[in-house]
């Protein structure tokens, strides 16, 4: 058997992570129910938009040429509301029709002037200024009946899911959602709301990690805690290969007597590789359980978070080929003092100030491995380079949480 690569840079272990594919399934869901889902193929438009040439202002509709040395007074030949209005009006020289925002432009017309702009009284209008053409909107302009205008990956967001109408469609074949499982492990771990004894702690990975595998669009499967025995993981490994298509652990990765999860996956998984050049998180492990791929992340909270945003958050959107929701990522100042670690890629969680200059970044609070509210309390991870030196008003890209 391959030796297993050991403490490897985040590239190499994105590299070995993508290797692994899985086969996704598409459904039909109703527009209603698309937010956050994945568009499966490319959407054609069914109509052109606008399907008419439509006016753009409340206002009049007239001949431009009619309008060339204001003020001008145009005789008023009609009115049209609505779009479909039924109407067979041609706008003639010295001839102008009342129009409302999204009605149809008549025959003959070739500019707008909005309200606000004339003076007007049953039967004429006067013109202050030249009448716009670019006041109308052109039929297709927006879009062209039978054009693709979201591609298969679309992650969908509330403006591409109004897109989706305006199409035309009022259903989407969409990547069904990965049902990802969620194992904390310890035998220290409780439930929040339970009593805890001395030694104890509530358990709160699992609720982060599935506000995660939502914010990419799936479905988490939060499984009981498992306690420090081969035999319970073992179980709750397997079961979760049988009924999720992704299995995140959480504790257990490093390299103590407990370390129950890297243990089990030496003996008994697949193991592809341990241990990355990453701060904080170094521990985690991927493999596959079963044939049903497996990350291994670290029990701190912090670390738990990193990993999901570096490896595994990259390997759903891999695996499903989504172009979504995408890492938002700047740059801001430092305003504070940061350190990386000497040989790992380094993430310092960093508050955001916007001022005139641009972003300014704070490290304020505690860095520790341990300290979720280090996250929770920021706006931002600032991703430090192995080795380099960071200085007070230096430039630092940051990762927005």
């Amino acid at each position: 058997m391959a030796e297993t690569p050991y403490f490897i840079e985040v590239e190499e272990a994105l590299k070995i992570c993508f290797r692994t594919k899985i086969q996704t399934e598409t459904e039909l869901t109703g527009l209603d129910a698309s937010y956050q889902r994945i568009l499966a193929t490319d959407l054609h438009s069914l109509v052109n938009d606008p399907p008419f040439d439509n006016s753009a202002m409340d206002g009049f509709a007239m001949r431009y040429e009619d309008t060339t040395n204001p003020p001008s007074t145009l005789e008023i030949i009609g009115t049209i509301q609505a779009a479909g209005q039924e109407d067979n009006i041609t706008v003639g020289p010295g001839q102008a029709v009342r129009i409302m925002t999204g009605a149809p432009m008549p025959k003959g017309a070739d500019s707008i002037l909005q309200v606000e702009l004339t003076s007007s009284d049953d039967s004429s209008v006067i013109l202050q200024k030249e009448g716009m053409k670019h006041f109308i909107r052109k039929q297709g302009e927006n879009l062209t009946k039978g054009q693709v205008a979201l591609k298969a990956g679309t992650f969908l967001t509330p403006s591409r899911i109004g897109l989706c109408a305006t199409m035309g469609h009022n259903s989407i074949p969409v990547v069904k959602r990965l049902r990802v499982a969620i194992i904390s492990t310890g035998d220290e771990l409780k439930q929040p709301g339970d009593k805890l004894e001395r030694g104890e702690i509530y358990e709160s990975n699992s609720f982060g990690l599935a506000g995660l595998v939502k914010w990419l669009g799936h479905h988490p499967v939060r499984m009981h805690c498992v306690g420090d025995t081969l035999d319970s993981l073992r179980e709750s490994l397997n079961t979760a290969a049988e009924d999720c298509d992704l299995i995140l652990t959480s504790g257990g990765v490093s390299m103590g007597e407990w370390d129950l999860v890297r243990k089990i996956m030496e003996d008994e998984g697949d193991v592809h590789f341990w241990r990355v050049k990453l701060r904080p998180g170094s521990p985690p492990l991927f493999g596959l359980w079963k044939d049903t791929p497996i990350f291994g992340l670290p029990g701190n909270p912090v670390s738990s978070h990193v990993v999901f945003r570096i490896l595994v958050g990259p390997w759903i959107r891999n695996a499903t080929s989504a172009t979504g929701p995408i890492e938002v990522r700047a740059f801001a100042k430092l305003a504070t003092t940061v350190k990386p670690t000497k040989d790992s890629l380094t993430l310092r969680r960093v508050t955001i100030e916007t001022t005139e200059e641009g972003l300014v970044a704070h490290q304020k609070i505690h860095q520790g491995s341990g300290n979720l509210a280090s996250i929770a309390y920021s706006e931002g991870m600032a991703v430090l380079q192995p080795e380099r030196e960071y200085s007070i008003g230096d430039m630092v890209e940051v990762m927005i949480i």
